[in-house]
């Protein structure tokens, strides 16, 4: 499973400068002006975990596969962007793809750089991004409806069932509220996946700040401020990011130490994406490779193995499984298995975040 992340904002609001930093390229065309990004920029970026190193360290393996995350930079969206204005809706269908939502909101000033309203106001800001998602979630439900209605008439029950709940949603909408915010029960909530309303998807917000506001930023103020009281704020300085990019392991250590700050803005970021999305990951560990991968929180062992292939899920038979910190503190695999800390899972077994496992299957 890879985690797929859509970075949104308005325009100029330092989404390309992140996206760049973040993924340590300059694919995406950071200028002073709106729309300079024209197509989405895709990057990966391999997800920052200190434990597939220590599992390194002691495995010696011919190489090292982390978990990676995907970043779409899409293009700053404006005002009427729900019905074609800016660069439209061809960008707000780039989102639909993604599993979560970034909102960059700009709270920095800086006369050298241009606001698309002339001021900063993250609030503002961020309200204008929401009401675009909640129009063009408006017109794609009133449209699935009308399709539904014809198929509804002749008595499919599923279709009933889900022009149904489109009513409920279609109404929650038109009150301004997000897909997100609707009581719904389990089997209403996969009716409405299949939909891909765009406020239905998990979102987190990343306050772009100026390097020296870092260290005294207040994430629960700043969301009270937003008018998203309890949301996951993330504060990244672009510029900082960009730095440390360029820094070597130590050197950025001792960088962000300088400036008050314990962790990159990046893996703050992707550590609450993880969070967000309930994912948590575990550990392959062989002399060929050490590997990290990334499956649902509460996945089984045999949903697990599916993660490495098909056929290992559709043949599982057993997991041998060591705890992360039991397999350390033994100091490698044939220890801990000595140590009676090697167990035998099987197909009912929940995994854990950051089990190390060796999978037996036939198929």
């Amino acid at each position: 499973m890879q985690l797929t992340i859509g970075i949104v904002g308005l325009p100029n609001v330092g989404k390309s400068t992140l996206f760049n930093a973040l993924t340590g390229s300059s694919q995406a065309a950071a200028a002073n002006f709106p729309f300079c990004t024209i197509d989405p920029n895709v990057g990966l970026v391999e997800v920052p975990d200190p434990r597939i190193d220590a599992l390194a360290a002691i495995v010696q393996p011919e190489r090292v596969v982390r978990s990676a995350v995907e970043f779409v930079d899409i293009a700053g969206l404006v005002e009427g962007a729900s019905k074609g204005e800016g660069l439209g809706n061809q960008f707000l269908s780039h989102i639909r793809e993604c599993q979560a939502i970034c909102h960059v909101v700009r709270a920095f000033e800086g006369s050298d750089i241009h606001h698309v309203h002339g001021s900063t106001d993250p609030a503002r800001d961020l309200s204008i991004i929401m009401t675009e998602l909640i129009l063009a979630d408006l017109e794609s439900a009133e449209r699935q409806r009308e399709r539904l209605l014809r198929k509804a008439k002749s008595g499919d029950k599923e279709a009933i069932a889900d022009s149904a709940l489109l009513e409920r949603i279609i109404a929650h909408l038109q009150a301004e509220q997000l897909l997100r915010t609707l009581p719904m029960t389990e089997e209403e909530q996969e009716r409405a996946r299949r939909f891909q309303l765009l406020t239905g998807k998990p979102y987190l917000i990343v306050a772009n700040v100026a390097e020296d506001a870092l260290a005294d930023f207040s994430p629960e103020a700043f969301a009270t401020e937003l008018g998203q009281s309890g949301m996951t704020v993330i504060p990244i300085s672009a510029q900082v990011e960009s730095e440390l990019s360029g820094l070597s392991e130590v050197e950025a250590a001792e960088y962000l130490s300088s400036i008050g700050v314990s962790e990159s803005g990046l893996s703050r970021l992707i550590h609450a994406a993880f969070a967000l999305l309930g994912l948590q990951s575990y550990f392959t560990a062989g002399k060929k490779e050490v590997r990290a991968w990334t499956i649902r929180q509460g996945d089984t062992a045999p949903q697990a193995a599916g993660a490495i292939h098909s056929d290992f899920e559709r043949g599982f038979i057993k997991a041998q499984v060591i705890g992360y910190e039991d397999f350390i503190a033994a100091g490698s695999e044939q220890a801990a298995k000595d140590a009676g800390k090697m167990r035998q899972e099987g197909k009912t077994y929940r995994m854990h975040d950051g089990d190390v496992v060796h999978f037996q299957f036939n198929v």
